[in-house]
């Protein structure tokens, strides 16, 4: 049966006002209900909802600061002006004993901000396990040449398989899966340049990779009661936020699309282990100087780009304060807020 998105509003509405509430916002729509006494709340139906509002010149994106801003520039720049610790200097505010003596298993842990999470885990005791398609000699030292698990591609569902199941006969359960392993397309894509192989590839890395990583602890059974699985993500996958970072230009479709279909996934893997006990945290995790992000030096600066070391640390940050609670939320590491689909 077909439902309009309309019937769904008005049904929601309704509810909320019947029930007393004084105001009442549907955030993943921007409406906003105009406040109210019970009394007046049939009236108001009546009325059709005519405090409803989501013109652009009323439209808080924060949704009342729980929401990040979405021009980076902007959001940097305020962060400056406030003195914000929290954004600016991530080591005021962190602390990782709460990962001490855990076993944190980070996939595309050998490189870029996956391997500056793996310096940090270990630097805080935690027991660090990656999983990568290549390994080295400075990364065997750094974790244990027993705790490196190369040749797996996140794209090889088998591959995936027999790593996680190899990871707890080793040495136990995990207690964090940190999903790190990307993959972005450097040449810029417009519709006169749209690679559609590349756009699948990406995809395939970035928004099926997390899936099958995760879908495999959870059926293999190698996960603590109370694990964390962790999605790295990206702004970029906020479909809300393309008409303020990519107005009038669109562009760099794969890359986009992956991330959103990362996030779709992570939020049904969340609502699906829910009941295990399992906290699903979908994680943006600042803009990092890294290899990936070359392609962007240019606007590092003025965007406030960290240190991948400090990248890490926003990211562990949000691992530790992750919970059920927050399970299938979208956060922005730089601040901590929300960021909106």
């Amino acid at each position: 049966m077909f439902v309009s998105r309309s019937s769904v509003l008005y049904y929601a509405a309704a509810s909320a006002l019947l029930k007393g509430f004084a105001t009442e916002t549907v955030g993943v729509l921007g409406w906003t209900a105009a406040s109210t006494s019970t009394k007046n709340n049939h009236a108001l139906l009546g009325r059709q909802f005519s405090g409803l509002k989501m013109s652009s010149g009323d439209f808080d994106e924060t949704r009342g600061g729980t929401h990040s801003l979405a021009d980076q520039v902007k959001r940097f720049a305020e962060a400056q002006e406030e003195k914000n610790e929290r954004y600016l200097d991530i080591s005021s505010v962190f602390d990782g004993n709460d990962l001490a003596g855990k076993r944190v298993l980070v996939t595309g842990g050998n490189r870029g901000l996956g391997l500056a999470i793996t310096k940090e885990l270990v630097a805080i005791g935690a027991t660090a396990l990656v999983v990568c398609r290549s390994t080295n000699s400075d990364l065997e030292k750094l974790v244990g040449k027993y705790n490196v698990y190369s040749g797996v591609d996140v794209t090889d569902t088998e591959a995936v398989n027999k790593a996680v199941k190899a990871v707890k006969s080793d040495g136990g359960a995990l207690d964090v899966v940190i999903n790190n392993a990307g993959y972005f397309y450097e040449p810029e894509e417009k519709i006169d340049s749209l690679n559609f192989e590349e756009q699948i590839k990406q995809i395939d890395v970035c928004g099926l990779g997390p899936l099958r990583v995760n879908a495999a602890c959870v059926n293999n059974n190698v996960l603590a009661d109370g694990a964390k699985l962790v999605i790295i993500t990206s702004q970029a996958g906020s479909a809300e936020w393309r008409s303020t970072q990519n107005a009038n230009e669109g562009g760099d479709y794969g890359h986009h699309m992956s991330r959103a279909a990362c996030n779709m996934a992570g939020k049904l893997f969340s609502e699906e282990v829910r009941s295990k006990g399992y906290a699903v945290l979908l994680l943006h995790p600042g803009f990092n100087r890294t290899e990936m992000t070359a392609k962007y030096s240019h606007i590092w600066d003025i965007e406030g780009a960290v240190d991948a070391s400090e990248g890490a640390k926003r990211v562990l940050k949000e691992v530790i304060d992750g919970s059920m609670e927050t399970t299938g939320q979208f956060i922005n590491c730089e601040d901590g807020k929300q960021i909106p689909w």
